[in-house]
């Protein structure tokens, strides 16, 4: 594998932490956490400008991943969930419960993969179809994680 391969391979699985050998997914996630606390530190325009570079950027690194690996959608990548979870945390402040509840029903959704989840999934394909499913999730569980914190507050 060439250097520059090796690079969106690194990227792709969250600096090599999907191909560990059981919940690459789960594992993946845990980089949302600290990225929740950086991304609670902003306003929240810098913030969704933020998570909409890197939104683009993890479908760019998605894209380079498969063909790296020579692979569709192959569960190392893990960049589209700490896409996913950024967007989860969006616009909510940082707290330990609301990481531990964010993380949980990200899971949730990003597993189970509702409707529109599971039809994005099959709709799109390349870096798109990755991270495009794993957005709608952390879009879901956004919603859901503000009205828990809402409702135990």
């Amino acid at each position: 594998m060439r250097n520059r391969s090796k690079l969106f391979v690194g990227l792709a699985t969250g600096g090599y932490i999907g191909f560990l050998p059981f919940s690459p997914g789960t594992f993946g996630s845990l980089p949302g956490i600290p990225l929740f606390y950086f991304l609670s530190s902003l306003a929240w325009l810098p913030a969704f400008f933020f998570i909409v570079a890197f939104i683009l950027f993890s479908i760019w690194v998605a894209e380079k991943g498969e063909k790296a690996l020579r692979a569709k959608d192959p569960g190392c990548i893990v960049i589209d969930e700490i896409a996913g979870m950024a967007v989860t945390f969006f616009a909510i402040p940082f707290s330990t419960s609301a990481a531990i509840i964010g993380f949980i029903v990200f899971r949730f959704f990003d597993i189970l993969k509702p409707f529109p989840i599971n039809y994005l999934e099959k709709r799109f394909t390349g870096g798109l179809g990755v991270v495009i499913d794993d957005v709608a999730a952390g879009i879901m569980s956004n919603i859901v994680l503000q009205v828990i914190l809402l409702v135990i507050k």
